[in-house]
């Protein structure tokens, strides 16, 4: 990996450590509550970042994120002084959906495919 692809990947991490521990300590905004960062990807130039999100309770996610969305200038700051760079990322929120496509395609293939036990005499 190339020194400037290093350098992406340490902000990346960093970026993702300051808005949790934010998110956790810093802001009261109860909408906020149970939002995890899951990964931030940011642009080359550190100009931009992509904040990956996701809520324990899916019906949460609108209220989630409505609250980073009020939040990005508070979170923001936050990541400019962490990072101590000239430039601060400008923050995109995207919800990260992983989770929940998984838990989606465990409940088909148990409707499909219900977990068989083995006969009590197999190996």
């Amino acid at each position: 990996m190339s020194a400037s692809g290093q350098r992406r990947r340490r902000a990346n991490e960093a970026i993702r450590e300051v808005i949790g521990q934010a998110l956790l300590t810093d802001l009261a905004d109860p909408r906020l509550e149970m939002v995890t960062i899951t990964s931030v990807e940011s642009s080359p130039d550190l100009g931009h970042a992509r904040v990956y999100w996701t809520v324990l309770d899916p019906k949460r996610a609108d209220s989630a994120a409505a609250g980073l969305a009020s939040a990005r200038g508070v979170l923001q700051g936050a990541v400019g002084r962490a990072l101590g760079s000239r430039q601060t990322p400008r923050l995109a929120f995207v919800r990260d959906e992983l989770q929940e496509r998984a838990r989606r395609i465990t409940a088909l293939i148990e409707e499909v495919a219900p977990d068989d036990d083995p006969p009590a005499d197999a190996p």
